[in-house]
């Protein structure tokens, strides 16, 4: 994969299709990594597409600069994290997809950029417009990891097996049988940078203020936390036997669109449809993507 500098990464990448073609940023989640769209992108760069697929901060070959820069976690530092990458790039305007973490980075690079970002599918993961709300008791039982976290002893754990950790999700957020011991294991090589379990922490520790944000960020958290709504076209696609954010709990998400959306299920998928379900998430993100004016 090549890499590209920013002020505080180098960030690992994939830059697939015609480079003259409109650019779909593709953005995964936890504990994920790029390859989750391995078998997406070649059908929407036959379609016509550039696409680009960062892996997150202390994912995969991406690695921090220097020693002395905190390792954030929070989305608005990883929405940043993206934007200097495009910027590095050459890319101004461009439609965005992104999985778990990455559809809370897409709807902040919406709210932080709305003049670059033209469309955007987001996937398995609600929206935080508004504000990150403290969960109902059955859906707080669902985020046990969030809350272990938290706590010292967790964090701990978290650093001594990382793997260990990410597989519970693995088994748990999806149907029985759905990965292979090679897929995990590929993928989870992903999480051995020495950085990982920090951003980790971070990121889960932050959206429920037990940890600080990185100030470098506060503007676009505010900013977030301050816009109720939307305005541009999105689809919203998720499993219907996904284990850790079921259906209900987007029942309500439409209310934070005001311009063209549609929530779609995938009958007996989990959390990870673009991993569980590719070749229906390729062909409903052509479908959106190619809607563009």
């Amino acid at each position: 994969m090549p890499t590209i500098k920013t002020r505080l990464l180098e960030i690992s990448y994939r830059d697939d299709g015609p480079r003259d073609a409109p650019v779909i940023l593709l953005l995964h989640g936890w504990p994920d990594d790029a390859s989750t769209w391995d078998a997406i992108s070649p059908v929407l760069n036959t379609a016509g597409f550039r696409t680009i697929a960062p892996m997150a901060r202390a994912f995969g070959g991406t690695r921090f600069l220097s020693p002395d820069t905190v390792r954030s976690g929070n989305t608005a530092m990883l929405a940043l994290d993206a934007i200097e990458m495009l910027d590095g790039l050459g890319v101004q305007r461009f439609s965005i997809a992104g999985h778990d973490w990455g559809a809370n980075i897409a709807e902040m690079l919406a709210v932080g950029w709305p003049e670059r970002a033209l469309r955007m599918a987001t996937f398995s993961t609600p929206p935080r417009l508004g504000g990150l709300k403290t969960p109902p008791f059955w859906h707080a039982r669902l985020q046990w990891y969030h809350w272990l976290q938290a706590t010292d002893r967790g964090a701990q754990a978290v650093r001594e097996d990382r793997k260990g950790f990410a597989r519970i999700m693995w088994e748990t957020w999806s149907p029985a049988g759905w990965f292979d011991e090679a897929t995990f294991e590929r993928v989870s090589a992903s999480f051995d940078s020495p950085d990982w379990a920090e951003v980790t922490l971070h990121s889960y520790r932050s959206r429920w203020d037990e940890a600080e944000p990185d100030p470098a960020s506060k503007w676009l958290d505010d900013k977030v936390k301050a816009t109720k709504t939307l305005s541009l076209p999105t689809i919203y696609v998720h499993g219907e036997e996904d284990g850790v954010n079921p259906p209900k709990t987007a029942e309500t998400i439409h209310e934070k669109y005001t311009g063209p959306f549609e929530r779609i299920a995938l009958p007996g998928v989990g959390h990870f449809p673009t991993r569980e379900a590719p070749e229906a998430v390729a062909a409903r993100l052509v479908e959106h993507f190619a809607s563009a004016s």
